[in-house]
Parts: structure tokens; C-alpha cells; sequence
């Protein structure tokens, strides 16, 4: 199964995105090579990796977002797959948080109907494969410390200043 990838230029840096063939976000990172990706993406997900200039509706998001409209990111499909079970609904859950409007850790475990489970959250941020599309960089310390951010904290810190500047 092919991947497709693509790398935009944003204000903070390359972010690469590898898509399927039903054109649905396996993983994407602020790296300037999208074959880097393809071991944070499932195994049984990954594939060859061919290069596109455009990703149609994914590229056109990316760059709705980067404007300014911050909700085009929303609508992008995503496709991870774990296997557990609490990941993926935690992935399912942070699409949810709002731009401008980080939780913590503590709070996205809540969100995700296990609040004790606080180490379990933050280890769906460190996995999740499709950054940006399923924000972790809205993931908060308790203390409202940024935190870990795999992409590097001026990343992470850029993407929560656009959001709350936008």
C-alpha cells in the first residue's frame, strides 16, 4: 500500500504528511523529510512512500489553517491504529480540543472518561503520529508548562500562539 507525501513550508519550519490511498492522515511531523515518517505510522498502515506536491484537500487545509481559519484541520480525515484500545479514542478525543483553548494533561485524561489515567494521556500525545491534525500541541502541564512536544517546544509553542492569535 502506497503512502503519499508531501512537505509545506510553514512559518515554523517544514511540516511533512504522509497519506493513504483514500487520502486520510497516517502521520505528520515538522521534519523536512516525509520519509521519516513512516515508523511513526502503524505497521500495518505503513507502506512505500511516493512523493506528491500536493495532497488536494490535506495541502488546502494545512494552508486554510496557516491563514488563519483555524478549524480547516478538522475536517481532514486521520487514520491511526494501536493495539489498545485507549489510544485511538484518545486520538479521537483530542480532535476535539478547541484551537486557543489547551487542556492539561489531567483534563484530557478526563476527556477521555479515564481521569485517573494521567500517564496514559500523555503517552497518547507522545504516540500520536498525525501532529498538527490531532493537536497534542494543545496539551498542557498542570502548572500550564508546555511540556513535552516531539517536534520541539518552539513548535509547540508557535502552533498555541497562532492559535490563540488567529
Amino acid at each position: 500500500m502506497t503512502l503519499y507525501g508531501t512537505r509545506l513550508d510553514t512559518p515554523v519550519g517544514p511540516l511533512s504528511i504522509l497519506a493513504g490511498p483514500d487520502g486520510a492522515v497516517r502521520a505528520a511531523g515538522f521534519t523536512a523529510d516525509p520519509h521519516t515518517l513512516p515508523p511513526l505510522v502503524h505497521p500495518g498502515l505503513r507502506g512505500p512512500v511516493r512523493h506528491l506536491a500536493d495532497l488536494g484537500p490535506v495541502t488546502a487545509a494545512v494552508t486554510a489553517y496557516l491563514d488563519g481559519d483555524l478549524t480547516a484541520i478538522d475536517d481532514v480525515a486521520v487514520e491511526q491504529h494501536s493495539d489498545g484500545e485507549f489510544l485511538p479514542h484518545a486520538w479521537k478525543v483530542l480532535r476535539d480540543v478547541q484551537p486557543g483553548e489547551p487542556v492539561t494533561y489531567t483534563a484530557f485524561a478526563g476527556l477521555a472518561g479515564r481521569p485517573a489515567a494521567v500517564r496514559a494521556a500523555a503517552a497518547a500525545c507522545a504516540r500520536n503520529a498525525a501532529a498538527l491534525f490531532v493537536p497534542c500541541h494543545r496539551v498542557l502541564r498542570t502548572d500550564g508548562t508546555l511540556g513535552g512536544y516531539r517536534w520541539g517546544l518552539d513548535v509547540k509553542r508557535w502552533l498555541l500562539d497562532h492559535e490563540r492569535l488567529a
